[in-house]
């Protein structure tokens, strides 16, 4: 009995010290995001012709780091659209590439190729739906993709070109020397307004949103 009750304790104890831990780490995140913006006159979470959805003039601006290989950004896609689609235009989603899984480099190249036929958001939700088919964490296949893009609309042959286009090597070197910059370390990575998410979740980044919204509108 004594050995279970010392076994039930050391166990709780290890759960404690695993909590302990992820706070502290999330909270160095933060602390690293806050350092590198004052150390920039301008935001680096924002790049000049980034995928973006909701007005421009919107005073709330959500910007995610964000892999088409992660789960999580899959899981998160719905609901921040949702964030955006209520929010009667005054937040706004600024979409940065950090393509750091195994493969996602070549369909992060795809997607903002894709940009130049208009076809971006239908292109990401395809790369989403067929997750599991080509983003294999230990062995990837982007290339199980390639069949799929003309079914939203794409010309295979005019994306294959664009992604090799300096254009697109100048977003992709932008948007990871801005995510080292910032310290990202990992998808999706959430900003409201320059502000990073203290302690991950949906929940919480509804409410750092709300917050910034009524910030900002006096709400």
């Amino acid at each position: 009995m004594k050995r279970r009750t010392v076994a039930a304790i050391g166990a709780a104890g290890l759960l404690a010290v695993f909590f302990a831990a992820a706070l502290l780490y999330e909270r160095r995140e933060a602390a690293q995001v806050e350092a590198a913006r004052a150390r920039h006159h301008g935001p680096p979470f924002v790049r000049a012709g980034a995928p973006a959805l909701g007005p421009e003039d919107a005073r709330v601006v959500l910007v995610e780091f964000f892999d088409p290989g992660c789960e999580t950004c899959r899981v998160f896609a719905g609901p921040v659209k949702e964030i955006v689609e209520s929010s009667q235009g005054r937040v706004r989603l600024v979409l940065r590439y950090a393509p750091f899984h195994r493969g996602a480099d070549e369909i992060a190249r795809a997607l903002e190729a894709s940009r130049r036929q208009g076809k971006f958001w239908e292109t990401l939700e395809l790369v989403y739906a067929l997750q599991e088919e080509w983003a294999d964490h230990h062995h990837p296949n982007p290339a199980a993709l390639w069949p799929h893009f003309p079914s939203v609309g794409l010309d295979v042959e005019k994306l294959r070109e664009d992604m090799r286009t300096p254009a697109v090597d100048a977003a992709l070197r932008q948007d990871m020397a801005d995510a080292l910059a910032l310290g990202v370390q990992r998808t999706p990575t959430f900003l409201v307004n320059g502000r990073p998410l203290e302690r991950f979740g949906l929940r919480e980044l509804q409410a750092l949103v709300r917050d910034a919204v009524g910030e900002t509108y006096g709400d």
